[in-house]
C-alpha cells in the first residue's frame, strides 16, 4: 500500500467531535465491541472443529436451538462490555431479561445501554456461511445514580447514538454509524487491527437485487406477493436478481454495497414478522438511513416504532430508497 490506512482507533479519535457526547465514552464502547469481535472472529474461523459447532442442547428465549458458538459470542460480548465501566445495561437475543450492570463505585454512574444480537445467522455456522454480530447503543433515560430499568431499553430507534454490525465473512468487517454516515473497517488478522476500508458507505438509490425467503411466499401478505411478482416481471431493467443468504448481516451488507432490497415480511406463520425490533431492525434501519437507504415495516418507518417489549418482532423491509418506496406502494395498494 502506498499510503497508510487509518485504523479504527485513529478514526474514532479524529472524528470525536461528531459524537455529541464524550468521545472517550464512544471510544471505550467501540473498543469493547472491537475486542469482543476479534475474539469471536477467531472462534468463528475455527468453527469447523468439532467441539465448537453443533447445537448445545438449550434453546434460547426465541425457541431456536442454540449453536455452541452463539453461547460463546454472547458470553464474550457481555464480558467485554461489562468490564469497561461504561455500560449500565445489556440486552441480548440470547437472554430472556436485560442484564443490569452497576458501575465500579456501585453508584450506578454508567450511562449507556447496549442491545446486541451476538451471532446473527448462526444456523449458517456449520455450513461455513457468513454470520455476524449486530449492536445498538443508547444513552439511558432513567437518572444516573439509579439502577437501569426496562424503560431504558424500550427506546425508539431514532434515539440510538450508535449502531453497527460485524460480518465474519471472507474478511471480517466492522461497520458502524454514530449518525454521521456509515464507515466500514476490515480486520487485518496478522496484526489484529481494523483498518478503514469502506469510507462513507452508501446504498445506491436503485438496485437490482431482491432478498426474501421465497419459500414462504404462500404465507406473505398480498402487497409483498405483488411486489415479488413485480421484481420478476420482464420489463425495463427487470427481472431483478434474487439473492438470499439467510443471514441478515450478510444480506444487508451485500445490498448496501451493490444496491438491493431485503424483505422479511409478516406472514400467516409469523404475524408480526420474525426479526426483532430492538437488536436487529433498529440498528440496521439506523445504518440504512445513514447510508442513504430506507427501512420500514411496510407502512411505518422502523425507527419511529414505539417498542413495547424487549424481544418484540416486526416486519422488516430495508435497502435502496427507491426499491423500498416501491414495495411500500405495493403494500398500500394491496
Amino acid at each position: 500500500m502506498s499510503h497508510k490506512k487509518q485504523t479504527l482507533g485513529e478514526f474514532i479519535i479524529e472524528n470525536q467531535s461528531s459524537f455529541k457526547f464524550s468521545s472517550g465514552e464512544l471510544s471505550s464502547l467501540l473498543n469493547s465491541i472491537r475486542l469482543a469481535a476479534k475474539v469471536v472472529n477467531h472462534e468463528v474461523n475455527k468453527a469447523g472443529l468439532v467441539d465448537i459447532i453443533g447445537a448445545v442442547g438449550d434453546t434460547n428465549i426465541q425457541g431456536e436451538d442454540q449453536q455452541k458458538l452463539d453461547v460463546y459470542a454472547n458470553e464474550k460480548f457481555i464480558q467485554t462490555l461489562t468490564k469497561r465501566n461504561i455500560v449500565c445495561g445489556i440486552a441480548s437475543e440470547e437472554e430472556e431479561d436485560f442484564i443490569a450492570i452497576n458501575s465500579q463505585d456501585e453508584n450506578h454512574q454508567n450511562k449507556y445501554i447496549v442491545l446486541i444480537d451476538p451471532l446473527d445467522g448462526s444456523s449458517n455456522i456449520d455450513v461455513n456461511v457468513s454470520v455476524g454480530t449486530i449492536f445498538s447503543i443508547y444513552r439511558r433515560v432513567t437518572p444516573i445514580g439509579t439502577p437501569v430499568t426496562l424503560k431504558d431499553f424500550l427506546q425508539k430507534g431514532s434515539e440510538q447514538v450508535a449502531a453497527g454490525y460485524v460480518v465474519y465473512g471472507t474478511s471480517t468487517m466492522l461497520v458502524y454509524t454514530t449518525g454521521h454516515g456509515v464507515n466500514g473497517f476490515t480486520l487485518n488478522p496478522a496484526i489484529g487491527s481494523f483498518y478503514l476500508s469502506h469510507p462513507d458507505m452508501q446504498f445506491p438509490e436503485d438496485g437490482n437485487i431482491y432478498s426474501v425467503n421465497e419459500g414462504n411466499y404462500i404465507h406473505f401478505p398480498q402487497g409483498i406477493k405483488n411486489y415479488i411478482k413485480y421484481c420478476q416481471r420482464e420489463e425495463e431493467d427487470r427481472p431483478y436478481t434474487s439473492r438470499y443468504i439467510g443471514s441478515l448481516v450478510s444480506d444487508f451488507h451485500r445490498n448496501m454495497i451493490k444496491g438491493g432490497i431485503y424483505l422479511y415480511p409478516q406472514s400467516s406463520k409469523n404475524p408480526n414478522g420474525k426479526l426483532r425490533l430492538l437488536y436487529e431492525c433498529n440498528p440496521m434501519a439506523y445504518l440504512a438511513e445513514q447510508a442513504n437507504g430506507k427501512a420500514c415495516d411496510g407502512f411505518t418507518r422502523i425507527m419511529d416504532i414505539e417498542p413495547t417489549e424487549l424481544h418484540q418482532r416486526v416486519p422488516f423491509i430495508c435497502g435502496s430508497k427507491n426499491m423500498v418506496e416501491k414495495a411500500e406502494e405495493f403494500m398500500r395498494n394491496a
